[in-house]
């Protein structure tokens, strides 16, 4: 029997989740080639070029369809940097679904966090505006439409900032995370981990 390849990546900002990159604007970016030397392995849903956090990657395409399949229902956990800080009833509309391109998102956990998450900055920094606070919420989702935390947000009149992604949830019991890795930083997954997302 084979064994797959699952690898988890603390993607940059900046960072295309593809190997290669032939678009005229290939200078001005970097693909997945720079941090990862590992053949025949493709990310697990992508993250935006100006999105941050976890990415996992493998070449099991059984694995590769049950994460990425929105009727497995797999949650992702989303640390979001908003302009202004959101309201109670504002965070029941991300919970309770926003209207995107006519289409109502699925139900979502939409949480304010009292501090700021510890997260290493980033490069470039978000532009601040003078005189406009900006707060931190929690967003968790069982989708992953087309920049759809940005367009949640912004539905809401809460332009996001600085988007990463915090977590992917296997099961009840185990989550893959950014804990414990920096940012560009691989690494394998546990026997643990691996049991759980062959199981799935």
């Amino acid at each position: 029997m084979k064994k797959y390849t699952y690898i988890l990546f603390y993607k940059p900002y900046n960072v295309l989740c593809q190997f290669t990159d032939d678009s005229p604007h290939a200078s001005e970016r970097e693909t997945l080639k720079k941090y990862i030397d590992i053949p025949d392995i493709y990310s697990v849903g992508r993250l935006d070029l100006d999105s941050e956090g976890l990415l996992l990657l493998t070449d099991n395409p059984r694995v590769k369809h049950s994460l990425c399949d929105p009727s497995f229902a797999h949650p992702r956990i989303y640390w979001v940097q908003v302009e202004n800080i959101p309201s109670s009833d504002s965070l029941k509309q991300l919970e309770n679904g926003v209207i995107i391109k006519g289409k109502k998102t699925k139900k979502a956990i939409a949480l304010k966090l009292e501090n700021e998450p510890k997260l290493p900055p980033r490069n470039p920094p978000i532009r601040y505006r003078k005189n406009i606070p900006t707060s931190w919420i929690e967003l968790t989702l069982t989708e992953g439409r087309n920049r759809q935390v940005r367009k949640m947000t912004a539905s809401i009149n809460h332009p996001t900032l600085r988007l990463v992604r915090k977590a992917i949830a296997i099961n009840s019991q185990i989550q893959l995370t950014i804990d414990n890795l920096d940012v560009g930083q691989i690494r394998e997954l546990t026997p643990q981990e691996r049991q759980a997302i062959e199981s799935i």
